[in-house]
């Protein structure tokens, strides 16, 4: 992919991730610095749309990222490590904590806030958690009947999805979207595996919608992650 179409995909992506609205080429010229004329950026557009990029919901004249483009993304624009200072809240949230699932149920809230998605945590195979449910629901993602009936179909097997993907969660950090996510095609989701000092062995996640805020939601997972192992070696 070009440079500057590369660039459009981009901007088009983390516009839609903030706002949940289609993205138009009026938009593009006039708020993200292009200096080339609406009929380019709109030729660019058309053919990321052909290369499976973008979308044209029915009721827009903008475009909306797919799954394609969100793994673009993901490969192209989101370090796979965090670069950023770790977030205190997350540290000091667990600090006073000495019970092992205490700790991971006070993380999950904590990244609940964070984040504004859904949490969920595997302790061991056979037994979950999850805090943050209502977040989906309010999301502009879900809005219309069919996919709210799925997304409650979804969180009514939160336990039993939990256990069929156990084995397979990485102890680095992995973003599955769409299709590849276990949880629902029309969402991604984030997890990592971690050890207890007690050997228990489950896995932590953030939960949402395919527009949901990779650099920020994967950095908070990777320190999630970074404070657990530090609690294991202690």
């Amino acid at each position: 992919m070009d440079t500057r179409r590369e660039q459009i995909l981009r901007a088009i992506i983390e516009e839609y991730i903030r706002t949940a609205l289609p993205v138009g080429s009026k938009y593009l010229c006039e708020n993200c610095g292009f200096e080339v004329s609406p009929a380019t950026i709109r030729n660019e557009m058309m053919a990321l749309e052909d290369e499976g990029y973008l979308r044209s919901p029915h009721t827009s004249a903008g475009r909306i990222p797919t799954e394609k483009a969100y793994e673009y993304y993901l490969r192209n624009f989101v370090q796979s490590k965090h670069t950023s200072k770790p977030d205190s809240k997350l540290r000091q949230a667990v600090s006073s904590s000495s019970d092992d699932e205490m700790t991971l149920r006070i993380m999950a809230k904590t990244l609940v806030d964070l984040s504004g998605e859904t949490a969920i945590v595997a302790f061991g195979p056979h037994r979950s958690y999850y805090t943050g449910v209502s977040n989906l629901f309010q999301k502009p993602d879900f809005r219309d009947l069919e996919m709210l009936q799925s997304l409650s179909s979804m969180v009514d097997r939160f336990d039993e999805v939990a256990e069929e993907i156990f084995d397979q969660v990485s102890s680095e950090p992995q973003v599955m979207i769409g299709s590849e996510n276990p949880f629902g095609d029309d969402m991604t989701a984030i997890l990592v595996k971690y050890r207890l000092p007690n050997n228990t062995v489950g896995f932590l996640g953030l939960l949402g919608p395919l527009r949901m805020n990779y650099k920020k939601n994967l950095s908070l997972i990777e320190e999630a992650k970074e404070i657990l192992k530090e609690n294991e070696e202690e």
